[in-house]
């Protein structure tokens, strides 16, 4: 019967992901593909592997001299995306610090830093990007 028992548990969990989930992950970020072009408001995808409760989350613009900057954050079409309103930025580095807690409570910390870099003659505005943990 105890085995019985611990069997139904382990499919019951197995079968229910959703329920198990531990903390947000970004599994990707539009920075990736799509950098910010300088002296232009933008936005900014962040995907995470769970649901995020935006009333307990935040997302900062961090500039040099570590200054933070409050964003403002909305759902996206997809589950555990946000987006992220970007103002228009000069040249320069820059880095994204959220605190996200997913819909199971985990709180999530991370950087992800980018740089943007002035347009050339093309029209084009080249930059860099990592993830800080």
């Amino acid at each position: 019967m105890k085995y019985l028992f611990s069997l139904i548990v382990l499919v019951f969990s197995l079968s229910q992901p959703d329920l198990v989930s531990a903390h947000a992950v970004v599994t990707s970020y539009s920075l990736k593909i799509s950098p910010i072009h300088a002296n232009r408001q933008d936005k900014v995808a962040l995907t995470f592997n769970s649901q995020i409760e935006l009333g307990l989350s935040q997302v900062f613009l961090v500039r040099k001299g570590d200054v933070h900057e409050l964003l403002h954050v909305g759902n996206g079409k997809k589950r555990g995306e946000i987006i992220v309103e970007i103002p228009a930025l000069e040249s320069g580095d820059y880095a994204l610090s959220f605190k996200v807690f997913a819909a199971d409570g985990h709180l999530t910390e991370d950087v992800i830093h980018f740089s943007v870099a002035p347009i050339n003659g093309a029209g084009v505005s080249p930059a860099t990007q990592e993830t800080t943990r």
